[in-house]
């Protein structure tokens, strides 16, 4: 019965599949074209299947495996089975969602952050920055803001696109929350000029570091 349900919602994954949306997809690096709303209908019509996530997720199939994230249960994972589905999740959107929707809510989120920050993979070295971030704006007790500002300062204007993209988005989170690093998040900001000249759509906030800290700070003083 479990293969039948596999090959079924494989069939149903396939009917989803749209051109427009593959197009798109892959110039953001994500080889599939199902539309994620309608991939989201699927799993709340499934609801949780942690046999059946696994399954989907060893077809090695994106949209497949973007589905097994959202029915999936997070604290199910053993810390080398997430290291191993990290690695194994090259495609952006896949390795963004199993770092938000499933390794935060994993009992092994803090020792793989640390890990996997010093990686010397890239992509895997952006997926614990990307949870060191989080921990900056929720949960900072215990970390060495100065010292990941140190870092910072010193490795993300060489990193690779995905890894100085979740540093970029440290340094944000440092200035925003710690009114008492924030003119040394901003200065970092400004001398490295990261994704200064980055395309911004009207109405939305630049991810420029010091362009960014300023409007989250205006907004959360009501200015």
């Amino acid at each position: 019965m479990a293969e039948t349900t596999l090959a079924e919602v494989m069939v149903e994954l396939a009917g989803l599949e749209d051109p427009r949306a593959r197009e798109v997809n892959e110039r953001h690096g994500d080889d599939h074209g199902v539309n994620l709303s309608r991939l989201r209908a699927v799993a709340k019509r499934l609801k949780t299947q942690q046999d059946l996530a696994c399954q989907l997720w060893e077809t090695g199939d994106t949209a497949a495996r973007l589905l097994a994230i959202l029915i999936c249960r997070p604290k199910a994972f053993g810390r080398d089975e997430l290291d191993g589905m990290l690695r194994a999740a090259r495609a952006p959107k896949v390795q963004d969602w199993l770092v938000n929707y499933v390794v935060r809510k994993n009992p092994h989120a803090e020792e793989l952050r640390r890990a996997w920050s010093a990686d010397p993979d890239p992509v895997v070295a952006s997926a614990g920055w990307a949870l060191t971030a989080e921990r900056v704006a929720r949960k900072p007790e215990g970390l060495d803001l100065a010292g990941l500002l140190d870092v910072i300062e010193a490795e993300m204007k060489g990193a690779p696109n995905r890894l100085q993209w979740a540093m970029n988005n440290c340094l944000a989170q440092i200035g925003i929350e710690h009114a008492e690093h924030r003119a040394r998040a901003i200065d970092i900001g400004e001398r490295l000029a990261v994704l200064k000249d980055y395309p911004t759509s009207p109405g939305c906030t630049s991810p420029f570091a010091p362009v960014w800290i300023n409007e989250m700070v205006r907004r959360q003083h009501g200015n």
